[in-house]
C-alpha cells in the first residue's frame, strides 16, 4: 500500500485506528534513536576499557570510528553482531548494571528533548477525537507534551506506565479515551525496562491490554524498529487467527528501509490469516503526520495554532535607531520576504532519493531534485530535467505547488527549498558550501578573498581566510545556516563561524581546536553584533532586500528568493 492510499483509508478508519511509536518518532525532538543510544554505549564501554578519551570518539556518525568501534567488540567475541536485535538490550546491560543508573542516563538522553510537529500533529488528532490510543516504547514526554499544549490542561490525556499498570486496563474498559500507554516506562519511571531480561518479562498486565486492544481496533506502527520480543510476541499473539487488527495493521517505514525480521514476520503473518497487513513509505513522523492533517476536511483554529509547535515569540516591532535608545537584542534571523511556491514535478521509474541523488550525479545536469510519493520535485531547466531522467520512462510531467505548512517540518520540500537557497548564495555571492552532518555550512572562498563582496566583512574581520598554523590545512570566515518557518513566515538563520577543512584521517587535532577557541575569544557583543551586519550586507550586497535566483533560467523552474537585509530585533516588553 502506498501512502495515498493509507491516507484515504485512515479519514475512515481514523477512531479504530490505535498509534504505536518507536524511537524513530522522537527522532526528529532531540531524543537519540536506539541505534544512537547503541553506538553511544558502545564508545562508552570501549573508552572505559581501552583507556581511551571519548573527546576523541566524538563522532558517532563517522563511519571509520564505526568501524573501529565495532572491530573492538567483534574480536571479544563476547557481543551480539551487528545490527542483531539484542544489540540494545546486551549493550545497555554492560554499560549500566544497576537500574539507577541506567535510569540516569535516560534521563540525560530523553529530559531536553522538545515534542516535534509530528506529536503535535497526533496531539491535534487526539483533541478531535480522531485517534484514542497510543502505545509506545519510548521514555521521553514528547507526547505528554504536546497534549499538555494542545489541551491546555495535562487532566484530558490519561498516562499509564509500568508503575500504574492497572490505570491502562480500567481506561479500556470504561473507554475513557485519550490514554497513551508507556511500554518501557518513562524517564522518571523506577521500572525502567532495558536489557535483555527485563524486555523479555514485558509486564503482564499491560501486555494483556495490548493484545486486547489490537484484537479490538486496528494499529499504526511509526518509528519503531521490531527488536523488541516481548513487544512482538504480544503483536503476533494478537493475530488471532485472522479475528485480530479488525481495521488493519500499518507499518510505517523510512523509503528503502524495512523493520526487523521480526516486524516482516508479524505482517506476513496478519496477511497469511486475511488480515489487511501493510507497509507504508514515509520520510519520517513529522511528514507523515501532516500530511494526515492535509486529509482532514475541518481542522479548528484553536487546534491549528498549536501546529507551530511553539509559543508565538515573533512580532513587528520598529527598528531601534542606530544612536541608541530603548535596550533591544538583535536576533541572527533575516526574514525571507518571497521563496518558490512551485517546483517541476514527474512521475518516472525511479526508487527513492538515494537512486534519484544518483541519477542526477550521472547525468551532470544542472538541476536540484528530490523524491516524494507524488513523484520527483525538482528545480533547473526542463531540458536538463528531462534528460537526466529521460532513460527512466517519465509518465507524469507538470507542476507541484510547495505548501508553506510543508515547510514547517523535514519535508522533501524543505530539503529542496534548502538546496536552492544555498544554490542561489553559492552562485551570486561567491561563496562555498559545506555540510558536515547536519549542519549547512557557507564559507568565504580562500582563492577569492579580494573579491568586492566581501569588502564589509573584511573590515569587521581580516584576514577572511588563511592555513591554521602547524597544521597546514585551510580555513575560512563562513556561517551555519538554517531555515525555520515562524508565524506563517520564512527565517533564514545564520551564525557566524569558521570553517576548517577536515585533515586527511578525519582527525580534529588540538592544533585545530585550539585555532577555533581563539578565533571564538574575542567575539562577543560589539564584535558579533559587526559580524551579524558584515554577513547581512555580504547576502543582500548591502541593499534593503535583495533578489537570488538558484540558476537564473527563463526555461524552466527557478528557485529565486527574496531577503530583507534588517534582521528581527526584540523590543522592550511593554507592562499591560
Amino acid at each position: 500500500m502506498n501512502s495515498a492510499e493509507f491516507l484515504r483509508l485512515y479519514t475512515e478508519r481514523s477512531q479504530n485506528l490505535m498509534w504505536f511509536l518507536g524511537a524513530g518518532a522522537s527522532a526528529t525532538s532531540g531524543v537519540p534513536t536506539a541505534g544512537d543510544m547503541i553506538w553511544d554505549l558502545k564508545r562508552m564501554i570501549y573508552c572505559a576499557e581501552q583507556k581511551v578519551s571519548v573527546r576523541a570518539c566524538q563522532d558517532l556518525h563517522d563511519p571509520l570510528l564505526q568501524q573501529k568501534l565495532q572491530r573492538h567488540f567483534d574480536t571479544t567475541g563476547k557481543f551480539p553482531p551487528l545490527n542483531s536485535d539484542s544489540e540494545y538490550a546486551e549493550f545497555f546491560l554492560t554499560a549500566y548494571p544497576h537500574e539507577a543508573d541506567r535510569r540516569r542516563y535516560i534521563d540525560r538522553m530523553v529530559s531536553q528533548a522538545t515534542p516535534s510537529y509530528g506529536h503535535f500533529a497526533l496531539a491535534v488528532l487526539l483533541a478531535m477525537g480522531k485517534s484514542r490510543i497510543v502505545w509506545t516504547t519510548n521514555f521521553d514526554k514528547d507526547v505528554e507534551d504536546a497534549a499538555a499544549k494542545v489541551f491546555q490542561t495535562t487532566a484530558k490525556l490519561t498516562v499509564a506506565t509500568l508503575d500504574s499498570t492497572r490505570l491502562a486496563e480500567d481506561c479500556i474498559v470504561e473507554e475513557r479515551w485519550p490514554l497513551l500507554v508507556k511500554l518501557h516506562g518513562d524517564f522518571q519511571s523506577r521500572r525502567l525496562k532495558n536489557t535483555t531480561e527485563e524486555i523479555v518479562s514485558q509486564d503482564q498486565q499491560l501486555r494483556r491490554c495490548l493484545i486486547g486492544c489490537c484484537k479490538r481496533f486496528g494499529i499504526v506502527i511509526v518509528g519503531y524498529s521490531g527488536r523488541d520480543h516481548s513487544v512482538m510476541d504480544a503483536l503476533e499473539e494478537a493475530i488471532d487467527q485472522g479475528r485480530g487488527y479488525r481495521s488493519g495493521l500499518f507499518w510505517i517505514c523510512r523509503p528503502g528501509t524495512s523493520p526487523y525480521e521480526r516486524g516482516v514476520s508479524l505482517i506476513e503473518k496478519a496477511r497469511s490469516a486475511g488480515i489487511q497487513a501493510h507497509q507504508i513509505e514515509a520520510n519520517n513522523f513529522d511528514e507523515f503526520m501532516a500530511d494526515l492533517l492535509l486529509m482532514q476536511p475541518e481542522l479548528p483554529p484553536d487546534l491549528a495554532r498549536h501546529l507551530d509547535s511553539v509559543v508565538p515569540r515573533v512580532s513587528d516591532a520598529p527598528i531601534p535607531p542606530m544612536d541608541g535608545g530603548w535596550p533591544v537584542v538583535r536576533l541572527n534571523a533575516l526574514p525571507i520576504t518571497s521563496f518558490p511556491t512551485i517546483c517541476r514535478r514527474l512521475v518516472a521509474e525511479v526508487g527513492g532519493m538515494k537512486e534519484v541523488r544518483q541519477i542526477v550525479k550521472d547525468s551532470q545536469k544542472d538541476i536540484l531534485a528530490v523524491r516524494r510519493k507524488v513523484g520527483v520535485l525538482a528545480f533547473g531547466s526542463d531540458a536538463g530535467i528531462k534528460a537526466a531522467f529521460e532513460s527512466h520512462q517519465i509518465k507524469e510531467w507538470d507542476l507541484h505547488s510547495i505548501e508553506i505548512d510543508r515547510l514547517a517540518f523535514e519535508s522533501m520540500e524543505m530539503s529542496l527549498v534548502y538546496d536552492a537557497l544555498i544554490r542561489a548564495l553559492v552562485r551570486e555571492r561567491s561563496l562555498l558550501a559545506y555540510r558536515r552532518q547536519n549542519a549547512r555550512v557557507l564559507a568565504v572562498n580562500p582563492q577569492d578573498v579580494d573579491n568586492p563582496y566581501y569588502d564589509h566583512l573584511r573590515r569587521v574581520s581580516s584576514p577572511l581566510a588563511g592555513r591554521v598554523p602547524k597544521v597546514g590545512i585551510w580555513w575560512a570566515e563562513a556561517i551555519s545556516i538554517r531555515l525555520e518557518l515562524r508565524q506563517g513566515r520564512l527565517w533564514l538563520l545564520y551564525e557566524p563561524t569558521t570553517w576548517v577543512d577536515s585533515l586527511p584521517d578525519s582527525r580534529v587535532s588540538e592544533e585545530v581546536k585550539e585555532f577555533h577557541r581563539q578565533r571564538a575569544a574575542s567575539r562577543y557583543n560589539q564584535k558579533w553584533n559587526q559580524l551579524l551586519d558584515a554577513w547581512s550586507g555580504l547576502i543582500t550586497r548591502e541593499q534593503s532586500s535583495a533578489r537570488l535566483a538558484a540558476f537564473g533560467i527563463v526555461d524552466g523552474v527557478d528557485a529565486v528568493f527574496e531577503i530583507d537585509r534588517t534582521t528581527a530585533y526584540s523590543r522592550r516588553a511593554q507592562r499591560l
